[in-house]
């Protein structure tokens, strides 16, 4: 593996500048999408809905969020990321017993 003569140092989003914080809301919104769009292959609409509708949320509240309310803006970020990190990517089985 290569590293650039770049380093990707973590940042808050306070450190972060509009720009960055516009393109970490664009990740994760399309992560979010891209994340709705498996979850409706494999069957799982409701975790594709609850993804599309938080990427709505972002996308709706992005001006406002980038550049003055960053508490709002952190805590959506956090639950598009914890919302990505739940999705297992393939069909849930119910079990019965």
């Amino acid at each position: 593996m290569q590293h650039s003569d770049k380093s990707l140092d973590a940042k808050t989003l306070e450190a972060m500048t509009p720009l960055e914080r516009s393109n970490m809301m664009a990740l994760v919104v399309d992560a979010l999408e891209a994340t709705a769009e498996k979850a409706y292959e494999i069957g799982d609409d409701r975790f594709a809905e609850n993804s599309i509708s938080l990427a709505n949320i972002i996308i709706s509240c992005a001006d406002d969020l980038v550049v003055g309310n960053l508490p709002a803006a952190e805590l959506l970020l956090q639950q598009g990321i914890a919302l990505l990190s739940l999705f297992q990517g393939e069909p849930q089985t119910a079990t019965l017993h």
